[in-house]
């Protein structure tokens, strides 16, 4: 295949924009937000959508084990590997219109505009949509492309249960997304992943494209405490034996860890639930979720080593049994130099301004780093809001966020 300058291509802005605000309208919350959780009806209409406008473009769709949507565009020499781009659909349950949805749109616009100046590529391209990124219904995160790269077995990913015990299988089959491909990786020339920066850091310094260049550790985990359901009116407080009463001292020691290892130690309670949950009965369990991340793997580690201590500590001081269960190990990944060079050089011929950074949220990027060359690309979202619907980003960095992506792939693919 003879090279072909593509310098002066360029993505269709109010194609993609258009495609994200379509999109947006599936699961829209009365605050203009999204709530298209993983496997839900709303769910199941964003793919459906999807997968129309990718078989519109002429790509040839493919549905996996675990639910992931792989559209592929032939190349020149369609037995070569493709490069892939793409992130996830579903949503928090009060997510915004950009988290996820813009980086599997993007890839869709790359290959519309390579169709409209009926440009070919010597490898395929692909563009993917991974199940259950978010983790927001079934935990972990990552959960369609972590059983894709070998992180999760099948079993392990199709057992995932919510909060009502359905499982990932049963919910896939429901809404007719249980795919007859193997959930397993296979070749890839790279991979990248453009996706808003979910915090302030591009916006603040006044910078349109950040070169992600690594994803620092996350560790999660489900905080069990138990003691003893008693009434309330009749008990009286020194004899109770109260997993609250544990709890006010672990979270406050757990943020002071989080202090002990500023600046980059991240501590977050994102959802507690107490059992049976009666206003008038004393718990007999208390379960909190704890996310912890740090850009050093060791240092997560070393803050799960004292959290444990604490709990211990304090769950002994209340006579309560507590218990730390690991949900995800995420570990800080540095992505491949090639796909890194491959942004840098998009950035330097469409002249935007940029910085490097290390991402501090989990993308499909790590599991899929595993196994595959892979980078990142970031765009500023306005205030650092993400998992919020208020999340918002201006059209003109969505549109360079898209362009630095189809240099990048085209100079792969067609390389």
């Amino acid at each position: 295949m003879a090279p072909v300058n593509y310098s002066k291509t360029r993505i269709d802005s109010e194609r993609l924009w258009s495609s994200l605000m379509e999109m947006a309208e599936i699961g829209k919350t009365p605050r203009g937000g999204c709530n298209r959780q993983a496997l839900t009806p709303e769910d199941r209409q964003g793919r459906d959508l999807f997968i129309s406008w990718c078989e519109a473009a002429g790509c040839a769709v493919t549905i996996d084990a675990m639910g992931n949507i792989f559209a592929r565009r032939p190349g020149a020499d369609d037995s070569l590997p493709p490069v892939i781009a793409g992130s996830h659909l579903d949503t928090q349950p009060t997510g915004g219109k950009f988290d996820g949805v813009y980086g599997v749109l993007a890839g869709l616009e790359v290959i519309r505009t390579l169709n409209d100046h009926g440009a070919e590529t010597r490898h395929p391209l692909e563009v993917v949509s991974w199940t259950n990124e978010e983790g927001a219904r079934f935990p972990p995160a990552m959960l369609g492309s972590g059983v894709w790269a070998g992180a999760f077995n099948l079993e392990y990913g199709h057992n995932r249960t919510d909060k009502e015990g359905k499982t990932v299988k049963d919910e896939l089959q429901r809404i007719g997304y249980f795919g007859s491909a193997a959930c397993s990786a296979k070749p890839l020339r790279a991979a990248f992943e453009v996706h808003i920066e979910q915090g302030p850091i591009l916006e603040h310094e006044g910078l349109t494209i950040g070169i992600v260049n690594g994803v620092q550790a996350i560790g999660w985990y489900d905080l069990i405490i138990e003691g003893v359901p008693c009434h309330a009116g009749t008990t009286p407080m020194e004899v109770r034996r109260d997993p609250f009463m544990a709890l006010h001292g672990i979270l406050d020691k757990l943020y002071q860890l989080a202090d002990d290892f500023k600046p980059w130690a991240r501590i977050t309670f994102g959802d507690i639930r107490a059992e049976p949950g009666a206003r008038n009965t004393v718990p007999e369990r208390v379960i909190v979720t704890v996310d912890l991340r740090h850009p050093d793997r060791q240092q997560v580690g070393n803050m799960e080593r004292i959290m444990r201590e604490i709990v211990r500590n304090e769950c002994v001081k209340y006579r309560l049994s507590g218990e730390v269960r690991q949900e995800l190990d995420s570990p800080a990944i540095s992505f491949h130099e090639d796909c890194i060079n491959a942004v840098r050089n998009a950035i330097a011929s469409l002249g935007y301004s940029c910085k490097e950074m290390v991402s501090g949220a989990g993308h499909d990027s790590v599991n899929v780093s595993k196994v595959a060359p892979t980078s990142m690309i970031f765009i500023p979202c306005e205030g650092g809001l993400s998992h919020n619907e208020a999340e918002n980003a201006r059209r003109e960095d969505v549109e360079a966020g898209c362009n630095v992506l189809l240099h990048a792939m085209l100079q792969i693919a067609t390389g």
